[in-house]
């Protein structure tokens, strides 16, 4: 559902749903976002949506939920293990509650992603 519209380039952010703040985007994150903007410009097409496929190029209706559980079957991963893996990192190498906030989560949702981690950086000296 994500528009063009919705993508500030400056900040490096998105606006996501009713989330009352943008949301940062890590590097990583940003680099697939530019790759779909990309995809999208080599199309010319007017769907104001990041994700357009050969069936909604023409129109202006999102890219169905189906295609979004399929586009990532070749590297033969779930969406839910590749959300995971980028909130681990963006929980262990930023505040958990900062997390939480741009994702619209639970803070207490965000500790999970710390288990067995331990940040020698952020404990007290002795």
């Amino acid at each position: 559902m994500l528009h063009v519209t919705d993508v500030d380039p400056a900040a490096q952010t998105v606006r996501l749903g009713k989330r009352p703040h943008p949301v940062p985007l890590d590097p990583a994150s940003w680099t697939v976002l530019q790759r779909c903007l990309a995809h999208r410009e080599a199309w010319r097409t007017d769907n104001p949506h990041v994700m357009v496929t050969k069936g909604t190029k023409a129109g202006r209706s999102p890219a169905s939920t189906a295609y979004l559980s399929h586009v990532l079957d070749d590297c033969g991963f779930l969406p839910r293990t590749i959300r995971s893996t980028r909130l681990v990192d963006l929980v262990n190498t930023m505040d958990p509650k900062l997390v939480a906030a741009a994702f619209g989560m639970d803070p207490q949702a965000t500790l999970i992603y710390l288990a067995d981690h331990v940040d020698e950086g952020r404990l007290p000296t002795r």
